[in-house]
């Protein structure tokens, strides 16, 4: 079964048996060299048959036996997973020696690589100086050839120039010897012809030595050519050379590129080797792993032979009465059992270390439950106190905004006109005006005064933007004269993130806030709808065909029907309703929307908005770890501006809007005096009397959490209007009304999006 020093036969690694070549074995042996295994080597049927061993014994209650059999049997396993991790350690290091190896072979193919183009780079710069040396060469020639050609001109010149001479020298004589034969018969002409004949002499004698001259010239000419020839064949033959050395080259280069063709298949073949030895490698690892997984088991059954000798122990407590010879025998199973706790003193530090481990984790698991569950409660703690905090603060809340004054604005002191008082109880929350010489003072529960910033004004209104996530249905209009900064109140100025309003800066909140419950287990789903009230009209203010839509209002053709159901939610028929998931996709519906809103200019405002804005958003919100549903509501309305007919100069068009503004601005207020008023369930309150108050029903009367930012203007003009708008805000804030419920049901999948 198990292969000693002594065995004559040789054992196969698990690779060899399992079909697969074992390249890093067969080529370089595993060392056993100090190794407490010495040559012992395992196969896969000695493995195998000492797992599938079953012990025999020939007395079962021989525990003695059964110890050593046990301890031997163990030693025997100790002795295959000693020589498993050896085996591993071989692979380990042929692994790396292999990769150390492929290393090295990569980097002697980039030393070649480099070499051969370097090499490549030198060739190329001898050939274009061979090229160039060639072209002299050539043009040498050629140069050579055209004096040549000159020379040989030159010489058949001076050759036609002796005939002539030689012609001339012959008529010279011919005259001669006419003159002679004429001597006789005229000797006056004796003395010229002499001298003509002396002048001859002397002609020919230059004609000879010119003569001679051009003959040397001519032998040099042919010295020159001869030397050009000459020339010509010694370029010729270092033009052979270079063509031999450039063919020498060109083999050298070919045999370079079949070295590295050579070098890239002995990498490719490195490579291949590798990844053989790691599918081997994995292979061992999967075989080691299945004994690990057998040794388990077999501590397994060690543990239960522990538990059976503990109890054979409580029944020889019992039968203490029985024979000598029985506690003999619990005598040496007692021994035996010291012996084995002995010999097992490692597996039972891991397993006390592996128990203290698992009592660890269990304990951070219960710190973890623990911790969520209290981070629930603590968050349903917030949501309540959160709440409370603002029913105490009263669930219809009034803040005053004074705006600041304008460059365009009338001469004035605002100072003389609108005061704060600066005493501890009113600090904050209180404003003075002044008309006509009589000091009006009022209380809200806040007042902003005109250097407070957009970020100021909403911080206070945070917390009541947090409540939509937590389920509540919210409220938030502006109410003012126009002119007096509701819309920048609520939308802010375009193009400044410094002056953004409240829907904005709400909006930004919310989707943070979203972000960071989700780790809390917390989804949300959000819906966006816009509308306008126009001349007692709603206006779609996202449907898709705004021209359309304005032409069909106007001509009664398409109405929105304004409906509460059982639950107090307000839903408008056919209202465009959209599903957003970031900030940036309701910043673009809010710029679709604005460009769609009424506006027109009055004497009191360049860019007055002529109709009621309303923004509603609902969110939907699933916890997934408490099975926790909420249904929240915030809805954000800019009204439009209240104005006197005297004061807006309206005529017309504006004349029948300013009309309209007011009838719904009177009607809101007829609704507020009657909440006011209010001392008994069954008395009216006159929510039907415009398309404004009827739509903010539920906000008004019902259980819904609303604020009113009250906007007047400092101008010393406005100061009626102001103290208009002060006095109306202060019966809102005089107003009880219900008290907010959280909606806890689920939206179902044909709900349009309501005002709550």
């Amino acid at each position: 079964m198990v292969g000693t020093a002594n065995n004559a036969r040789i054992r196969q690694a698990f690779s060899v048996v399992n079909g697969i070549q074992d390249l890093g074995l067969s080529s370089n042996p595993a060392s056993n060299a100090g190794s407490e295994c010495g040559t012992i080597e395992f196969t896969r049927e000695d493995v195998e048959a000492l797992l599938s061993e079953k012990m025999r014994y020939k007395n079962k209650f021989n525990y003695k036996e059964r110890c050593e059999n046990m301890m031997d049997y163990i030693k025997r396993l100790r002795l295959c997973i000693k020589w498993f991790q050896e085996l591993e350690g071989d692979y380990a290091f042929e692994h790396e020696r292999l990769r150390n190896a492929l290393e090295l072979s990569e980097q002697k193919c980039a030393e070649m690589e480099l070499a051969l183009r370097n090499k490549e780079e030198e060739l190329n710069l001898i050939i274009v100086e061979l090229r160039k040396s060639f072209a002299s060469l050539q043009e040498k020639l050629a140069k050579e050839e055209s004096d040549k050609l000159a020379a040989l001109d030159s010489l058949a010149r001076e050759k036609e120039t002796r005939l002539n001479m030689e012609r001339s020298h012959a008529s010279l004589s011919e005259d001669l010897g006419k003159a002679q034969e004429e001597l006789q018969s005229a000797n006056q002409r004796i003395a010229s012809i002499n001298d003509m004949y002396k002048l001859l002499q002397e002609y020919n004698s230059s004609l000879q030595h010119y003569n001679t001259k051009l003959q040397k010239d001519i032998d040099a000419a042919h010295e020159s050519i001869k030397r050009g020839e000459k020339e010509k064949s010694a370029i010729v033959e270092n033009l052979s050379t270079l063509r031999g050395q450039y063919k020498s080259l060109q083999e050298q280069l070919s045999t370079y590129k079949a070295s590295q063709d050579e070098a890239m298949r002995q990498k490719d073949a490195l490579v291949h080797e590798v990844a053989s030895m790691r599918v081997e490698l994995q292979q061992v690892r999967d075989d080691r792993d299945h004994q690990l997984s057998q040794v388990q088991a077999l501590t397994a059954e060690v543990i239960k032979y522990k538990e059976l000798a503990v109890s054979s122990e409580d029944l020889e407590a019992r039968c203490a009465s029985q024979s000598n010879q029985i506690r003999s025998l619990s005598d040496q199973l007692a021994a035996a059992e010291e012996k084995l706790q002995v010999s097992d003193l490692s597996a039972l530090e891991t397993k006390t270390e592996f128990e203290g481990q698992k009592k660890l984790i269990n304990e951070l698991r219960n710190h973890l439950e623990d911790a969520e569950y209290k981070l629930i409660e603590g968050e349903k703690l917030r949501k309540r106190l959160h709440n409370t905090i603002l029913e105490l603060k009263g669930n219809i809340r009034v803040f005053c905004r004074v705006r600041p004054l304008l460059p365009d604005d009338s001469s004035g002191s605002e100072g003389k006109l609108i005061s704060y008082p600066t005493t501890t109880e009113a600090l904050g929350r209180g404003i003075d005006i002044t008309q006509n010489g009589q000091k009006h003072s009022f209380s809200f529960d806040r007042v902003f005064m005109p250097d407070e910033s957009q970020e100021d004004v909403f911080v206070e209104i945070s917390q009541l933007v947090q409540s939509a996530l937590d389920g509540y249905k919210v409220c938030i209009f502006a109410y003012g004269q126009t002119g007096s900064g509701k819309t920048y109140t609520m939308m802010g100025k375009p193009g400044h993130p410094d002056l953004k309003g409240l829907i904005p800066r709400s909006l930004e909140q919310i989707f943070q806030t979203r972000q960071s419950l989700l780790s809390q287990g917390w989804k949300y789903e959000m819906q966006v709808s816009m509308l306008e009230i126009y001349n007692e009209t709603i206006r779609d203010l996202l449907s898709t065909n705004r021209d359309a839509s304005r032409l069909e209002n106007a001509c009664n053709g398409k109405q929105y029907a304004i409906k509460h159901d059982a639950n107090g939610n307000t839903h408008v028929t056919d209202l465009t309703v959209v599903d957003v998931c970031s900030t940036k996709e309701v910043s673009y519906l809010l710029d679709r929307a604005a460009h769609s809103r009424s506006v027109g200019k009055t004497q009191m405002n360049e860019q007055s908005s002529r109709s009621h804005f309303v923004f509603t958003l609902r969110i939907s919100g699933l916890n997934e770890s408490t099975e926790q549903q909420v249904q929240g509501i915030l809805n954000l309305i800019d009204l439009a501006g209240s104005e006197r007919l005297s004061k807006s100069g309206s005529t017309g068009d504006r004349l029948k809007e300013t009309q309209a503004i007011n009838k719904s601005l009177s009607s809101l207020s007829d609704v507020i005096f009657a909440l006011a008023k209010k001392e008994k369930k069954e008395d009216h309150v006159p929510f039907r009397n415009s398309k404004l108050t009827y739509l903010l029903q539920p906000c008004l009367g019902g259980d819904s959490k609303t604020l009113m930012f009250v906007n007047i203007s400092p101008e010393a003009s406005s100061v009626g209007e102001s103290l208009c708008s002060l006095r109306f805000a202060a019966r809102v804030n005089a107003c009880e009304i219900g008290t907010p419920r959280r909606q806890t049901s689920m939206r179902s999948s044909e709900s349009r999006l309501s005002l709550g």
